[in-house]
């Protein structure tokens, strides 16, 4: 095993809690809200599915449709789809929906996984290449840089920058070109079955994790440690 390529969101970092996201912007905007209406506007947020990286949408308007299914692809059409998503929500300012988007992509929105950093320096003890492979609508750069985990990841390679989503094998094949390596030396880690599971039709092996808060996967990335180990790497 040569490469490791990680999902980012609910795979190497977590996004906030709904109610976190609105009270910041909330209190970003010197705005204020009742603790009764925070609750429910945080509520029906979630349930929309406005928060990217959090809560999957119950419900895809049919207005929306189209975008959403297309969202990663492009910056523009990933904002259109969660703002649209956020617009089904009523709030007390226009402004709001799109200070709610821009929030998320703050780094301090994400806190990575207790485990991330020793996984992520364990891989560059043992010389393996570690790639970043993400459905994503902006540059999640910054995140990795503000965290310091950006000297330990190799290349990135985002769905908005190539036009195409995962699973499309085309996104797994460019990080592996990226990295000079064949994608049968590589493991794609993730939490999607889908999405990440593209990678398997390449030839990578793959490893699930669960996408759960920070605080209840304290140790969900460690067995990618023992995945490399069965063969060192050259």
């Amino acid at each position: 095993m040569k490469t490791v390529l990680f999902d980012f969101s609910g795979t190497l970092f977590r996004i906030e809690s709904t109610d976190d996201w609105l009270r910041a912007v909330l209190r970003e905007g010197a705005l204020s809200m009742s603790e009764g209406e925070l609750a429910e506007c945080a509520g029906r947020l979630a349930a929309a599915g406005a928060l990217p990286g959090g809560p999957a949408p119950l419900r895809i308007p049919d207005h929306l449709s189209q975008v959403w299914s297309v969202r990663d692809t492009d910056m523009d059409r990933h904002r259109a789809a969660y703002t649209g998503l956020a617009r089904e929500v009523p709030l007390p300012e226009d402004g709001l929906y799109d200070a709610l988007y821009d929030r998320h992509m703050a780094p301090v929105a994400w806190s990575p996984y207790p485990d991330a950093a020793q996984v992520l320096r364990g891989l560059r003890e043992r010389g393996v290449d570690v790639g970043v492979v993400s459905n994503i609508g902006w540059d999640l750069r910054p995140v990795f840089r503000a965290h310091g985990f950006d000297e330990l990841v190799d290349t990135y390679t985002l769905s908005f920058e190539h036009g195409v989503q995962k699973p499309d094998v085309r996104l797994f094949r460019s990080a592996c070109e990226g990295l000079g390596r064949d994608p049968r030396e590589a493991l794609m880690v993730g939490d999607d079955r889908r999405a990440d599971g593209g990678a398997a039709e390449l030839g990578c092996a793959v490893h699930f994790v669960d996408h759960l808060p920070v605080h209840e996967r304290p140790a969900g990335l460690l067995p990618v440690l023992g995945l490399v180990d069965r063969e060192p790497a050259p």
